[in-house]
Formats: C-alpha cells, sequence, structure tokens
C-alpha cells in the first residue's frame, strides 16, 4: 500500500510539474516578409521615415540583409525578460566591417536609441556589453566604464574578456542568456562576457542598423520565463 500510495504521488508531481512548467521550444524569429517589406512578428522604427523593407530585406535562403541606413532598427512584437537567443550575423564579403548590435529587454519610446542592454557586434567590439540610455548592469572594475552622453544619456559599458570574432564574409555565431539579473554572452562557442545586476525587465528584443551592411540569419528564441 505504502509503495502503491508513493508511485500515485510521484506521478501526480511529475504531471502536475509538467503542466504548469512545460518545456519552452526554440522559436524562429525570421519567418516571412510581406510585400511591404513587413518581417512577421516585428515593427520597424527609422531616423527617416520609411517602410521595412527599404532597409531590411529577407532572401531567399533566410538571410535578413540589413543595408544599414537610414539608421534604426526592427524590434520584436513581443516583449521578453528572461530567454535564450541564438543567431548568426556576419560583415558580408568583399566589403569593410562596421558597425551593428543587438539590443536586449528595450523599453520605452521608440528613438536612436534606447533604453536597453546592447550586446555589441561592432567590429573589434563583438562581445562588449553596453547599458543604454541609463540601463544598470554590473561587471569587473577593470573592465566597466560608464559615461553621461549629451544625447544618449547614461552609458555603461563592459568589455568582452577576449576577442573571437571572424573576419568578414564568414558567420559569427552569438549565444546569449538573459536570466533574472545576469546576462551572459558566447561568440561562436565561447563565453566572452557576463554582465550582473542587470535590470530584470521584459522589453523588446532589437537588431539594429547602425550605418553599415550586416547579415543575420536562424535568429531563434527560446524563452524561459
Amino acid at each position: 500500500m505504502y509503495c502503491r500510495f508513493a508511485v500515485s504521488v510521484a506521478w501526480i508531481i511529475v504531471t502536475f510539474a509538467g503542466s504548469v512548467v512545460p518545456a519552452s521550444e526554440p522559436q524562429a524569429l525570421l519567418g516571412s516578409q510581406d510585400a511591404s517589406g513587413r518581417l512577421s512578428g516585428w515593427k520597424s522604427f527609422h531616423k527617416t521615415a520609411v517602410q521595412s523593407g527599404d532597409v531590411w530585406r529577407l532572401d531567399d535562403d533566410g538571410v535578413l540583409i540589413c543595408k544599414g541606413t537610414p539608421l534604426g532598427y526592427i524590434y520584436t512584437e513581443k516583449d521578453y525578460r528572461d530567454f535564450v537567443l541564438e543567431l548568426q550575423w556576419r560583415w558580408p564579403p568583399g566589403k569593410a566591417p562596421g558597425k551593428g548590435g543587438v539590443l536586449l529587454r528595450t523599453t520605452g519610446p521608440n528613438k536612436i536609441w534606447p533604453k536597453s542592454l546592447e550586446a555589441q557586434i561592432n567590429a573589434g567590439d563583438a562581445g562588449d556589453f553596453w547599458g543604454l540610455a541609463g540601463y544598470q548592469l554590473r561587471g569587473p572594475a577593470e573592465r566597466l566604464t560608464s559615461l553621461n552622453h549629451p544625447q544618449f544619456g547614461k552609458l555603461t559599458n563592459l568589455k568582452k574578456t577576449q576577442a573571437v570574432e571572424k573576419p568578414p564574409g564568414q558567420w559569427n555565431h552569438y549565444k546569449i542568456v538573459a536570466r533574472g539579473e545576469t546576462v551572459t554572452l558566447s561568440i561562436n562557442g565561447k563565453q566572452v562576457n557576463r554582465a550582473v545586476g542587470c535590470e530584470p525587465v521584459a522589453g523588446r528584443i532589437v537588431l539594429t542598423a547602425e550605418g553599415d551592411e550586416i547579415h543575420f540569419r536562424n535568429v531563434k528564441l527560446t524563452p524561459t520565463k
């Protein structure tokens, strides 16, 4: 009788836990693009009024090509706080690398640039974290600096621990894990940054256009909360 009861209780616990906390599946964020250039599940904001398709083009191979101008970004229609975000990015073959980024937990009005935690993609600086417009984060003092910018407000920079980005034309892999107040960033399989004391708010995920052509593909998100 005791064994039967124990098995029944175990079954109830497993069933209940499974129904309350279902396993999350990765979501492919780059699905389709309509005739106007709007990407399914995304909206766009640019410094100059343009249609999304004037800046962002999804090709037949699923590569999102951003021409870089005018300055701005696309952002998810939904907000996310805790998640695993994976994507690939590259600078186009035969062109000089430039500037770009992925903004996390983006809140507030659309502007250049909104309050968020940026996973930097700028050539030579890929793997840096930036707290934009006052977004708070902490890290080792020897890699952490902050400044007050007259246009962009308080900026906080946490430098990467090592440079592992590939040359232009080759694909790089980003894995960003946001969990509560901790956000980690890995490039090409190596963890290069870890920020703590991050503001644990739900916000938009953003891909930026910062003046230079950049390509993205295999953008996948696994929400964890």
